[in-house]
């Protein structure tokens, strides 16, 4: 393991700790986009940036009040089954990693940006059936 790597994965292992033990949930919803700490992940796993690990998602499927469905966002324009372009807010489009789909605790959620258009949701949804059939 490379001396950069090693650091992240320390540094994510403390903030994971902290967001355990002192973090209490927000309140979230099904089409709403939060950034949310998703860590120092492994290989091609879609990670955060910064020091709080951040990264977009989308909530999906919400189960409970702390747990949900999450498809992490990228600003990259990736094309093809495993990704999804939407609009959020009448910002820049952003991609959806749908292959990366992944059960969240709330406690990760750090601050909500917006929600995708109804059309847009329902669209993801759909692409996510077909890809989980």
């Amino acid at each position: 393991m490379n001396q950069k790597t090693e650091i992240e994965f320390n540094n994510w292992n403390e903030k994971k700790q902290k967001t355990h033990n002192d973090k209490q949930r927000p309140f979230f919803h099904e089409q709403e986009v939060w950034f949310c700490s998703l860590g120092a992940n492994i290989g091609f796993e879609q990670d955060g940036r910064g020091d709080d690990f951040l990264r977009p998602v989308l909530v999906l499927k919400k189960f409970n009040n702390e747990i949900f469905w999450a498809l992490p966002m990228t600003k990259n324009a990736k094309k093809g089954e495993y990704y999804h372009i939407v609009s959020l807010d009448g910002r820049e489009p952003s991609t959806l990693i749908l292959s990366q789909i992944r059960l969240i605790d709330g406690k990760r959620l750090a601050y909500k940006i917006g929600f995708i258009e109804m059309q847009d949701f329902a669209a993801v949804k759909e692409k996510i059936k077909q890809l989980l059939a």
